[in-house]
């Protein structure tokens, strides 16, 4: 039988229990404490706390967002970070008025439907058995057929909490797209995931006109956002930017553009990167430069990969849009891992 050990939760004094098998964080974030979070397998260093008393397994942390002296220091990535005794950990516990927190629950369902919607990337239609509640933006992590979880922001709305609709790029050589969502998984499929994960979240309270700005599969949390708005008749502004390299990318096009011809709060931007078009082309951060050399008096979202987040955050920064308006959510795959790719985290940004 796996032991089981008590975790303290400074500087609140909350105590639960956590398996030998199972993550700090992921013991925390089923007991409602929402501790900073954004990749949970080690890469980003959002989660990376101090261990005040005790001794964890600190797992598969990356070196580059666990630094050896930092480890020498009781440094740990709770997100990885196993308990081999009871433990006294220092968390960041980031609870933010307006937004709603939902504990980390399993749930199993049945794959509706998979859908090719762009080279290598596939539409995954799952009804869940249970309803799964969550905020628009977040993320549920999908078990493999090798067991293990890969992350995937959900595109549809806490309206329907027992369907959830992914948008899944493939990973050449990936074991969970590749080896199976890409080769043989299919409507009627069973599958199990747990969440809803990470802190990238629509902020209800925050009444500032929204840019959301996206590249790939990036868009999945956004249209997430967007489509709540609509359901819910929130008074938002939004403009929406979606960054490909070239047209046969661009998905879901469709549905964007009715959805701006009804309705004058939202804006449709998309950007082709590598290709001739009646449209705009450019990179996100670009175009996004061009239209609002000030930015300020707006709330962005962004969300892509490591490299256009970070370039999307400076063009807004140049737009004079500071950190505290800014949320992002970095999309990590196994090359950015293998290339130690992290994210230096300030503590005004928001995730």
């Amino acid at each position: 039988m796996t032991a089981t050990h008590t975790i303290r939760i400074e500087p609140l004094g909350a105590e639960i229990q956590c398996r030998e098998d199972q993550t700090v964080l992921d013991a925390c974030l089923r007991e409602g404490i929402w501790l900073p979070h954004a990749c949970t397998h080690g890469t980003c260093g959002t989660c990376k706390a101090q261990i005040l008393d005790g001794e964890a397994d600190l797992g598969d942390a990356s070196p580059y967002a666990l630094l050896e002296s930092e480890r020498d220091d009781g440094c740990a990535l709770l997100c990885v970070a196993r308990p081999c005794g009871d433990l006294v950990v220092e968390g960041e516990v980031d609870v933010e008025e307006g937004v709603d927190i939902h504990p980390v629950r399993d749930r199993a369902g049945t794959v509706e439907s998979v859908e090719d919607v762009a080279p290598d990337v596939r539409r995954l239609i799952i009804r869940l058995d249970e309803p799964l509640a969550f905020n628009p933006g977040q993320y549920i992590l999908l078990e493999g057929p090798d067991g293990e979880q890969r992350p995937y922001s959900i595109a549809s709305t806490p309206a329907e909490p027992a369907r959830v609709e992914l948008h899944v790029k493939r990973s050449e050589h990936g074991v969970c797209t590749d080896g199976w969502i890409f080769k043989y998984l299919s409507a009627g499929d069973r599958v199990t995931l747990s969440g809803p994960y990470g802190q990238f979240s629509f902020r209800p309270l925050r009444d500032e006109p929204i840019l959301l700005l996206g590249s790939g599969t990036g868009l999945a949390p956004l249209k997430s956002i967007v489509r709540h708005i609509a359901e819910t008749g929130a008074e938002h502004q939004v403009t929406l930017y979606h960054g490909v390299a070239t047209r046969n990318d661009l998905y879901d096009r469709e549905w964007f553009e009715a959805l701006e011809t009804e309705h004058d709060w939202f804006t449709f931007r998309p950007a082709l990167s590598r290709d001739d078009w009646q449209g705009r082309s450019g990179r996100v951060p670009a175009l996004l430069a061009e239209d609002y050399p000030r930015a300020s008096g707006h709330v962005a979202y962004i969300c892509g990969s490591p490299a256009m987040v970070a370039d999307t955050m400076k063009a807004l920064m140049r737009a004079r849009l500071f950190p505290r308006n800014i949320y992002r959510e970095d999309f990590f795959d196994s090359a950015d891992r293998a290339a130690g790719t992290h994210v230096v985290r300030s503590p005004l940004i928001r995730r």
